[in-house]
């Protein structure tokens, strides 16, 4: 097989896992409401067990990085395929709400927890420089296309009965089942051992060595500003994202008094959009590299415009009213380029300032840290504010803050990192060693 056709097998894989893992998210929020009913629980309970599962997902995030590192993505997405079958499949059969938190959070948490850190740095170990965020891009269109066609496709089963959300979970888990175990058929390990460099890597001059990566160590990495600045970006955005995801739709029917149905269709604009925001602005960003003729900017000026679009999106929301149909669409497609640009970036700017080896323990820590607060303080926040405030106007500032908090981080990103003084010390004596 061909290098390209090989790294293009990365990407696929990659589409594959990310279709998976943003279908887990879509589709909870379709179920939760019918398993509710029919099992007599209150919402603050089927959704506890959604957020348990996303405590189970960051810690397994970690464990995935450090598997990555070692094995490839391989045996990841095997795990992942096992794992997300038995959360659907399982979940379908309880009878119980501790056997439903049980069963959903402990299986989904391990599936999904899988997939993010394995998809994004597969593509990052394949593809660098002025080839990264175009690559990844196509690879992230899997979490709008997973949005807008399991959304509709698990809807009709559910407006037929309430009941039908366990047949529909069976089914999602013997098509989750396949979709990661060809995932794990076409998922390849780092092209070094290929005998292959990757793509987008300053080419060698003639007998010219490419230089080594220094292995960076946990505690070395995060005892550095670059990656906590990374971190505090990504969560004041996945802070400030998923309290708009929770929100948006009870803001437009509570705030606003849109009809569901609308509501509801408005919201599938930012999937529609996504599909092809996430490639077109991986171009963009990987033109943006080469307009930088540097990585670390290229990656540094996208990671402030993003958040920056955010902010737009949450003022324009403020600014709507019941029949604001057109100014409710571009908010969706603002919420689309700033989801397309934030979740790779922020992995490209670490990638380019630690390297690619070591990139998955140092993201699998990250997205541990981010994931496990991130997420839970937005949505908890959008609620809860909503609930003392009577609307949701208090909420969606609060989402605005926690984008400019990541705007504020990215701005402060520093354009390189000191290597630890032992790595110094081998630096000056391999070049002593190298003077003729």
């Amino acid at each position: 097989m061909s290098a390209k056709k090989t790294a293009y097998c990365v990407v696929a894989s990659a589409w594959l896992a990310v279709f998976c893992l943003f279908g887990y998210r879509a589709t909870f929020a379709i179920f939760s409401g019918p398993m509710a009913q029919t099992m007599n629980w209150t919402g603050a309970e089927t959704s506890l067990g959604y957020s348990i599962m996303m405590t189970v997902y960051a810690t397994t995030a970690f464990f995935s990085g450090m598997i990555l590192d070692k094995w490839g993505t391989k045996p990841v997405y095997f795990i992942a395929a096992i794992f997300c079958m038995l959360g659907f499949f399982c979940t379908a059969r309880v009878d119980s709400l501790i056997g439903f938190y049980i069963v959903y959070s402990v299986f989904a948490g391990i599936g999904t927890g899988m997939l993010w850190v394995s998809s994004t740095i597969s593509v990052r170990k394949w593809f660098v420089g002025n080839q990264y965020a175009k690559m990844w891009g196509i690879a992230f269109a899997g979490a709008p296309m997973a949005q807008v066609l399991l959304s509709l496709g698990v809807k009709p089963m559910l407006v037929q009965s309430a009941s039908q959300w366990r047949p529909a979970m069976t089914y999602l888990s013997w098509i989750f089942l396949v979709l990661l175990l060809l995932a794990t058929f076409l998922a390849k390990r780092n092209p070094e051992q290929y005998g292959l460099v990757p793509f987008g890597a300053v080419a060698k001059k003639a007998g010219e060595e490419a230089p080594k990566e220094y292995v960076w160590s946990i505690k070395e990495a995060f005892g550095t500003y670059p990656i906590w600045a990374s971190i505090i970006a990504f969560m004041g955005c996945v802070c400030g994202e998923f309290l708009i995801w929770t929100q948006i739709v009870r803001y437009w029917t509570n705030d606003l008094k849109m009809p569901l149905d609308l509501a509801t269709n408005l919201y599938v604009i930012i999937g529609v959009a996504g599909i092809f925001t996430m490639p077109i602005l991986g171009i963009i960003a990987d033109k943006a590299v080469v307009h930088y003729k540097n990585e670390v900017k290229g990656r540094k000026a996208m990671l402030i415009f993003a958040p920056s679009v955010g902010i737009a999106a949450c003022i324009l929301l403020l600014m709507m009213g019941k029949d604001s149909l057109i100014l409710g669409g571009l908010v969706c497609v603002l919420f689309a380029i700033y989801w397309a640009i934030e979740p790779g970036g922020v992995v490209g700017y670490a990638g380019a300032i630690y390297g690619r080896v070591s990139l998955g323990k140092i993201w699998g820590l990250s997205t541990w840290i981010i994931m496990g607060i991130g997420p839970a303080l937005g949505s908890y926040m959008g609620g809860y504010l909503a609930d003392t405030t009577g609307n949701f106007v208090a909420s969606i500032q609060f989402a605005m803050g926690a984008f400019a908090v990541a705007l504020i981080a990215s701005l402060s990103m520093p354009r390189t990192v000191e290597l630890p003084e032992k790595a110094k010390a081998k630096l000056a004596t391999d070049s002593l060693m190298q003077t003729p």
